[in-house]
């Protein structure tokens, strides 16, 4: 069972809402959850679970589109600064997870507000509050569809 074949699966039959597009390494998807806005995932292809069992040519190619990615969401989402993480204990498929920052995103959490997002409570971050709306996802998927296509 993984969550992420589960997804890429819904984008294949075309039922996965929160996809954006498809490029030769993975797929660009919006998060569920919108606390930090812009927040998107690149999702490989295929079922790995680390980046070193990749071949080079695919794995550098896959961290070529993570940063065409980033750049898109940064520049669609008006991001101060990109967060990144590729992390997989929860789910061990290649994924990234990718947060646009602006100052005063944490609230009171944090150092003065300041610090990465795992600072931010998780059960406020991932409460049903964040979740957009159909129209708001609209929105979101147009505008990162829109400097996607720019960068690429």
């Amino acid at each position: 069972m993984c969550l992420i074949c589960d997804r890429i699966k819904m984008i294949k039959n075309g039922t996965n809402p929160y996809f954006v597009k498809e490029l030769e390494t993975g797929y660009v998807v919006i998060g569920d959850n919108q606390h930090f806005k812009g927040y998107t995932l690149f999702l490989y292809k295929d079922h790995k679970k680390e980046l070193f069992h990749l071949e080079t040519i695919k794995k550098m190619k896959f961290l070529e589109e993570m940063s065409i990615v980033a750049e898109a969401v940064s520049k669609a989402f008006n991001a101060e600064k990109m967060n990144y993480e590729l992390l997989g204990n929860g789910d061990t498929h290649l994924h990234w997870h990718l947060f646009p920052r602006v100052n005063g995103d944490l609230g009171k959490y944090g150092n003065n507000g300041k610090g990465p997002v795992w600072w931010y409570p998780m059960q406020k971050m991932y409460d049903d509050s964040n979740c957009p709306t159909n129209e708001e996802l609209r929105i979101m998927k147009s505008r990162l569809l829109m400097e996607l296509d720019k960068l690429l």
